[in-house]
């Protein structure tokens, strides 16, 4: 016999539930899963990684002349249960405006295929990025340690599939991919975000990179920098706007420094240096250095 009140416990659950249901205007009705798994998306990540990397992140025992097998089969493997997921995702926001399954499944059959047909440039975006933290870093011996043991690129890894996903229509996915990368390297970047070649996250802890930045090439960042926004505005009912520019844009070849925090849509002109723990708000010229000390010593902008 039980020494807990399960019985109970069950059916308070229960009523919890269901006023969570009615509050949000959610189905009682019994039926399949509504939307996407969390583990699903985990375990198709991870397949897709290995067929993107296969002799670094595939199994311990794969052979060169298996190589292509193995891609294969995990391909197949990780896109058809990508589809799955895509259907749910896509038949979860047409719960406000309901349409047929058979276009829901039509969409989401196009949008893998799309996500598929992109996974060779992904694969060379990524290549890039190890190649900028080999070049970028002295303490880099190889560029399999790279790809092996640095936080700045499994999270990149997981946004540049991520980033496809929301280009193409599946935001939940997205999201869902780009926080498994949070969660493992404590690298926030939204998958909205467009990031350009040769991008360097140098140890990474604390980085926040917002839905609407754009990042240049060759850009380099370091630990704990934020890329975010200044302000939230709302319309007239005071809902927060969404889907509004309003984090900064990055220029090719700037560096930014531990700690530094640029908001609002603000661009750091090409080739600027960022210096660390700084605060900035306002453009920064093409080719500019910004440190603490400049900072303290410009005139005050008088606002209106």
């Amino acid at each position: 016999m039980s020494i807990f009140d399960v019985g109970g416990i069950v059916s308070a659950l229960h009523g919890a539930r269901d006023e969570w249901r009615d509050s949000q205007q959610r189905s009682r009705e019994p039926g399949s899963r509504e939307f996407p798994s969390r583990d699903a998306l985990a375990a198709i990540v991870e397949l897709l990684k290995g067929a993107l990397f296969p002799m670094r992140l595939g199994p311990p025992d794969l052979r060169h002349d298996s190589e292509d097998f193995y891609v294969g089969y995990t391909l197949d493997s990780a896109l058809n249960s990508l589809l799955i997921q895509a259907r749910l995702e896509l038949r979860y926001t047409a719960r406000q405006r309901p349409r047929p399954d058979e276009d829901i499944d039509a969409q989401a059959t196009a949008a893998v295929r799309e996500f598929a047909a992109a996974l060779p440039g992904i694969r060379r975006l990524l290549d890039g990025d190890v190649i900028a933290a080999f070049q970028g870093d002295p303490a880099a011996r190889s560029v399999d340690e790279v790809l092996l043991c640095y936080p700045g690129i499994l999270a990149m890894i997981h946004h540049r599939l991520a980033h496809q996903l929301y280009r193409l229509g599946l935001p939940l996915l997205a999201r869902i991919a780009a926080e498994l990368a949070h969660s493992q390297t404590g690298i926030d970047i939204h998958p909205g975000a467009s990031i350009d070649a040769g991008f360097f996250i140098d140890h990474g802890t604390g980085v926040v990179i917002g839905e609407t930045a754009v990042i240049g090439k060759r850009v380099r960042i370091y630990q704990a920098v934020t890329l975010g926004a200044k302000r939230f505005p709302a319309d007239v009912d005071g809902n927060l706007q969404k889907g509004l520019p309003r984090h900064p844009v990055v220029e090719d070849d700037v560096v930014i420094y531990a700690g530094a925090t640029i908001l609002g849509r603000v661009t750091l002109g090409k080739g600027a240096t960022i210096g660390g723990n700084v605060w900035i708000t306002d453009d920064v010229p093409t080719g500019a250095s910004v440190s603490q000390a400049s900072l303290q010593n410009a005139p005050q902008r008088r606002r209106p």
